[in-house]
């Protein structure tokens, strides 16, 4: 059935305008002024907002990791993410050294069959780069329309990748057009700050933030960035937290490489502070890399606006307090990494960015859905909206305040990492191709609505304006 967007103000991340918005066929047909359709379901947008759905580029969700699995499946999950304004996410999958790359894919395709209630798309991980590796990439690229590829420079013995392993990923990145992500620590360093810590007795939350120091997290990113320039590749840093990493970057960017950052809403609204939460609280604000010093925060604000730093991801990846996080009591070590933050993404960056007068509502838009449409392949399918673009748009009403609380989230998770705050703007519909997952604040969506997104290769040139009519990312 056709549907009629009529009243809205219209906010991209180059317009603001009043306008409505036709739908049929899961895209967008029309956008105008007094649109009339006489078979078309007519939607009132008077008073809100109408944004292009959030993307989320930086998410985990049933994965396993520290002898546990996140709390949050794509089921759960994808339900949080569109109550809150997502309509796309791509997850993680994770690889086993000495398995073909197909079987972490066909892992992750498993885990989200029939279970994503919005569109979805895979990052892949890559632990090590022999003949093997190199030869499967590039039908990895092709077959299955996975266009970035994850390194870890941290997590010692589990996850981190030598700069060797880095370094040909780059290269190969290069060649067959994907993006390389790094999660930028020194790996080797922290290993030795955690030993040395546990063995003076130093156990309880606050030391994973002191074993993993914004030092490390600069030396890693600044290494990682001359890589890439010297592969002549490129390079995306996830979950930036510190002004270390930031100034990397911004060095990177000024001299022309291809470097790009990432930060997320935990980053620009907690501090370190948190991890020191009596009763073994702190560990629900174990994360990494950790939350910093409050003067971060600003920085990462700055970068957000001045663009040295393109998107804001959730890095969801829940853990109960009770019985997975308690694992590591007596030894923060092995305190599962990662928190509940995919579903207030989208609010939090409204509320403190554009009410606080951080961010424009343009500059909203461009770090909660378009650049990441952009720099992962999907846009102009995804992230803006235009003629011929996908119907995926959330109804925003800008004056709704609420309090964050586990009392009112819709994850699966036993706590809230923003648990509290107080903010204003919330979704009130969501569409996701022009069928509703969130109407009036309710779900109505179905488990298996989501389909699985095939990307387009890294393209270093300019993406089309947003009002091109050619939809180029495939199905």
């Amino acid at each position: 059935m056709k549907k009629l967007i009529k009243g809205g103000t219209i906010v991209t991340a180059a317009d603001i305008y009043k306008g409505d918005i036709l739908i049929e066929d899961e895209r967008i047909t029309a956008i105008g002024a007094q649109l009339q359709s006489s078979d078309a379901e007519v939607i009132d947008a008077e008073g809100l907002y109408v944004f292009p759905g959030g993307i989320d580029p930086h998410t985990h969700l049933d994965m396993p990791f520290g002898g546990t699995t996140t709390k949050d499946d794509f089921e759960t999950g994808t339900i949080a993410a569109a109550f809150g304004g997502t309509t796309t996410v791509i997850d993680f999958c994770l690889t086993s050294k000495g398995a073909p790359l197909s079987d972490a894919v066909q892992t992750w395709h498993a885990k989200s069959k029939d279970r994503a209630v919005i569109d979805y798309s895979f990052h892949l991980m890559i632990s090590e780069t022999n003949d093997e590796v190199l030869a499967e990439l590039p039908e990895i690229i092709e077959k299955e329309g996975i266009t970035s590829l994850k390194v870890f420079m941290a997590y010692k013995n589990v996850f981190q990748a030598d700069d060797g392993t880095l370094y040909r990923t780059l290269l190969s990145a290069k060649k067959h057009g994907a993006l390389v992500m790094v999660h930028a620590e020194n790996g080797d360093v922290i290993d030795y700050l955690i030993t040395e810590a546990l063995a003076e007795g130093n156990t309880d939350p606050i030391y994973h933030a002191r074993t993993r120091p914004p030092e490390l997290e600069g030396e890693a990113t600044g290494r990682a960035a001359k890589l890439a320039a010297l592969a002549d590749s490129q390079l995306y840093v996830v979950h930036v937290t510190c002004e270390q990493a930031v100034r990397q970057i911004a060095e990177a960017r000024s001299k022309g490489f291809r470097v790009y950052g990432e930060t997320c809403p935990q980053y620009l609204v907690l501090d370190e502070s948190y991890l020191e939460k009596p009763d073994f609280e702190g560990a629900k604000y174990v994360w990494s890399p950790p939350l910093r010093k409050p003067e971060n925060q600003d920085v990462l604000w700055n970068a957000l606006k001045s663009g040295e730093l393109q998107t804001v991801g959730s890095d969801q990846c829940s853990f109960d307090f009770k019985g997975q996080k308690e694992l590591g009591r007596g030894d923060f070590s092995k305190i599962p990494n990662g928190g509940p933050t995919i579903e207030d993404r989208f609010t939090i960056l409204y509320s403190e960015g554009v009410r606080k007068g951080r961010l424009s509502l343009n500059q909203f838009v461009d770090v909660i859905a378009t650049q990441s449409a952009k720099l992962f392949g999907l846009f102009p399918r995804k992230g803006t909206i235009a003629v011929g673009s996908d119907a995926d748009l959330v109804l925003f009403d800008p004056n709704a305040e609420r309090t964050i609380s586990v009392a009112n989230h819709h994850l699966a998770v036993d706590y809230s990492a923003f648990e509290g705050m107080k903010v204003t703007g919330e979704p009130v519909s969501v569409l996701s191709r022009g069928q509703f997952v969130i109407r009036d604040k309710q779900f109505v969506g179905k488990a298996g609505s989501g389909q699985y997104l095939r990307r387009n290769r890294f393209a270093a040139s300019e993406p089309p304006a947003p009002e091109s009519r050619t939809i180029s990312a495939s199905r």
